[in-house]
C-alpha cells in the first residue's frame, strides 16, 4: 500500500477522493438532492479515473508490450464504458449516444488542442511522429465513417428492424478491425507506434499485486459513483440550464476523461508531444472501435431496448468536421501554440452550440 499512499499524498487531483465516501453517504441521507448529487459524484469520478490510469500503466509495464498494450486500449477508456454501461441499464440511449460522438469529438478537438497549446507556450515549435499520427488519425477517420454510416442511410421509409441489423453488423466489423489494429500496432507494424504508445517518465511502476488489487477496486467504485452520476445528471442538468446533448457531449466526456488528459497535457510540457498525440488520438478512435460497439452488443441483453449506431444531424456534422480536423493538424508533423488555439476554437463553437441548443434538436 506504501505506493499507493505515496502517490495519493504527492498528488493534488487524487485528493479529491475524499468525495468519494461523500457522494455514498449524501446519497443515502438525500437522494433528492440531485444537483449536489451531480457536482459530488463528478468530484469523485476525476480522481477514479485518474487511479485507474496509473493502475493500468502499472500493470502494462509488468506484462509487456503485446499485452500491456491490449490492456491499455482495453481499459484506458473504461471510466466512459462504465458510465455508458449505467446510462444503458437505466434506458438513457440519447445520453450514452452524446457521451459516444462526445468522447471523440472532445478527445480530438480539446485535448489535442491543449496539448498543443501547452506545449507551444512552454516549446517555439514542437515535432512529432508525423508517420504515427497519420495512421491514428486515419484509424479515426474509418471508424467514424463506420459509426456515422446508419444515420447517413436513414430515411424516412427505413425500418427501425434495418437500423438495428445494420448497427449490430458493423459492431461486429469495428471490434474485427479493433483487433486487426492491435495486431498491427503491438506486432507487424510495432516500431511506428512506439513513441506513441510508450512514454515512460521514469518513475517505477507499482507492485503488480497492488495494481490489480487497485483496478479491481476503482472499477467497482467507478461503477457506483456512475450510478449516481447517472441517476442525478438529468434534473441537474435542467437546474443548470444544460441540454442533454451538451451533458453527454461536454461534461460525461470531460469527467470520463480526465486521467488521459493530464497525461496527454503533461507530455506536451515536457516537449513529448508523442506521447500526447498518441493519447488523444488513440483514446478517440477506442472508443470508435471498441467501446461503441460493445455498447451496442451488450444493449440487447441489459438496455430495455437494444441500442442503435443512429445519431442526430449534429452529432454527426460534429464528429466528421472534428475527424477531418485531426487528419489536418497533424498532416505536417509539427505545431506551435497557436494551432491549438484554433483547434480549441472549434470545440468552443460546439460546445456553445450544444448549450444553447433547443432539447428538441436533438431528435
Amino acid at each position: 500500500m506504501k505506493p499507493l499512499l505515496q502517490e495519493i499524498r504527492r498528488s493534488p487531483l487524487l485528493w479529491l477522493l475524499v468525495f468519494v465516501p461523500v457522494v455514498f453517504v449524501t446519497a443515502k441521507l438525500k437522494p433528492e438532492a440531485h444537483t449536489v448529487l451531480f457536482v459530488l459524484s463528478v468530484l469523485a469520478i476525476v480522481p477514479l479515473a485518474a487511479l485507474l490510469s496509473h493502475a493500468t500503466e502499472s500493470v502494462a509495464a509488468k506484462t509487456g508490450d503485446a499485452a500491456g498494450g491490449l490492456l491499455n486500449a482495453t481499459l484506458g477508456n473504461l471510466t466512459e464504458l462504465v458510465i455508458a454501461l449505467t446510462a444503458l441499464r437505466a434506458g438513457q440511449i440519447m445520453l450514452v449516444k452524446a457521451s459516444i460522438a462526445g468522447a471523440i469529438v472532445t478527445n480530438t478537438l480539446f485535448m489535442l488542442g491543449a496539448s498543443f497549446l501547452l506545449g507551444g507556450l512552454k516549446h517555439h515549435v514542437q515535432e512529432f511522429n508525423r508517420v504515427s499520427a497519420r495512421m491514428q488519425a486515419g484509424l479515426l477517420f474509418l471508424a467514424t465513417v463506420a459509426l456515422l454510416i446508419p444515420s447517413a442511410m436513414i430515411t424516412v421509409d427505413s425500418a427501425p428492424a434495418f437500423t438495428q441489423t445494420l448497427s449490430a453488423g458493423l459492431a461486429v466489423l469495428l471490434m474485427v478491425a479493433y483487433a486487426l489494429g492491435m495486431l498491427f500496432s503491438l506486432k507487424t507494424h510495432r516500431e511506428l507506434f512506439a513513441s506513441a504508445k510508450h512514454g515512460d517518465d521514469g518513475e517505477p511502476p507499482w507492485p503488480i499485486g497492488l495494481a490489480l488489487a487497485t483496478l479491481a477496486g476503482v472499477t467497482v467504485l467507478v461503477a457506483l459513483v456512475s450510478e449516481v452520476f447517472v441517476e442525478s445528471v438529468q434534473k441537474a442538468a435542467e437546474e443548470f440550464g444544460m441540454t442533454p446533448a451538451f451533458v453527454g457531449f461536454i461534461v460525461v466526456s470531460l469527467v470520463g476523461g480526465a486521467a488521459e488528459m493530464s497525461s496527454a497535457f503533461s507530455g506536451a510540457r515536457k516537449n513529448r508531444l508523442d506521447l500526447s498525440v498518441g493519447i488523444a488520438l488513440g483514446s478517440a478512435s477506442q472508443i470508435a472501435l471498441f467501446v461503441a460497439p460493445a455498447l451496442i452488443l451488450l444493449s440487447y441483453f441489459i438496455a430495455p431496448t437494444p441500442m442503435d449506431l443512429q445519431f442526430w444531424p449534429g452529432a454527426v456534422v460534429m464528429v466528421i468536421i472534428a475527424t477531418l480536423t485531426a487528419v489536418l493538424v497533424t498532416n505536417s508533423g509539427r505545431s506551435a501554440w497557436f494551432v491549438g488555439v484554433l483547434i480549441l476554437m472549434v470545440y468552443v463553437i460546439f460546445a456553445m452550440t450544444l448549450y444553447l441548443m433547443p432539447p428538441r434538436a436533438m431528435a
